[in-house]
């Protein structure tokens, strides 16, 4: 006979037991790096804090944070009760003030009035706008630590906004659809296999960036549809010295990659890079497209774990 399994309960927590301010309590809760990690995990943007209650005009928002490797301007409000208009005011005014890219509203319950607000601006912005409705939960089990759940409430539709802007400029040519499919089924590599690297949103374009915990630089795939070759990069967009260092290295850092490396400083250019290649790749053959995702992965988790020493 086999011993009785116990189980224990699942219970929901009141927020305000756990934090008992939203400015003091929670918005500084949040702000550290781990805690910020679990929400870009939730919504798929890498992102870290630049500083709590930014100015904007006579107002602070809660939160100001960037996208990693994009620099892309995050607006995060945190509301420790059910929406109101005065918070949805404060967020509109914060993001035309800070012209930001996303902006998040944290809240412990969503009016349905404030839900369809944010669905309708979703659908009439383009993708330059994107905006999240999280519910903040807390659960305990039985008489464990209380753990934080973000859940999803509205989100940008991100295939309706590429297709708007691409359509409304009419620039989707074949081109761009066979790089749109590619770059799609590369973020579907990426989320199906162990990797170091969070997938995002596929664009039609011939690159695909990815982010390594760092400003200073990112990893980019690259493909050529018109001359058949690829090329991984470390993308250094505005740090000259941190290239110089990374140069000063680079017997020692090709040692550890195993290739001899391209290094382009690019003079007239703020950015710089450090690149891979593999030429004459059939990227229009089917066949091929699995052994390039590896490819790219294998040479981008290479660059991930040697950079990351000198970082």
């Amino acid at each position: 006979m086999s011993a009785q399994i116990e189980l224990s309960t699942i219970k929901h927590v009141d927020l305000r037991t756990v934090w008992r301010h939203e400015a003091s309590d929670f918005s500084k809760w949040l702000s550290e790096p781990k805690n910020i990690q679990l929400l870009a995990n939730t919504i798929g943007i890498d992102m870290q804090v630049v500083k709590t209650e930014a100015n904007v005009g006579g107002f602070s928002a809660d939160i100001l944070a960037e996208e990693t490797n994009t620099g892309k301007k995050i607006i995060i409000e945190n509301q420790l009760e059910i929406t109101n208009h005065d918070h949805l005011g404060k967020l509109m005014t914060y993001a035309s003030g800070l012209e930001a890219n996303y902006i998040i509203w944290i809240f412990k319950d969503i009016r349905e009035e404030h839900r369809s607000a944010i669905d309708w601006l979703n659908e009439k912005t383009n993708e330059e706008v994107n905006i999240f409705a999280i519910k903040m939960e807390v659960w305990q089990i039985g008489d464990s630590l209380p753990a934080p759940v973000f859940n999803i409430i509205c989100a940008p539709n991100d295939w309706q906004k590429t297709y708007k802007r691409d359509s409304s400029k009419q620039t989707l040519t074949n081109n761009n659809l066979m790089q749109l499919d590619f770059w799609t089924g590369f973020a579907e590599y990426i989320t199906k296999h162990k990797t170091p690297f969070k997938a995002r949103k596929a664009q039609p374009q011939h690159w695909y960036d990815v982010a390594i915990g760092s400003t200073k630089a990112y990893i980019s795939f690259v493909i050529s549809l018109k001359d058949n070759w690829i090329r991984t990069d470390l993308y250094i967009p505005n740090n000259k010295e941190f290239y110089a260092q990374l140069f000063a290295c680079k017997t020692d850092i090709e040692h550890q990659f195993g290739y001899i490396l391209e290094w382009n400083e690019l003079p007239l250019s703020k950015a710089s890079r450090i690149a891979i290649y593999q030429r004459d790749v059939d990227i229009h053959d089917l066949k091929n497209i699995e052994d390039i995702y590896k490819w790219f992965i294998d040479c981008g988790s290479k660059f991930y774990s040697i950079i990351k020493k000198y970082i």
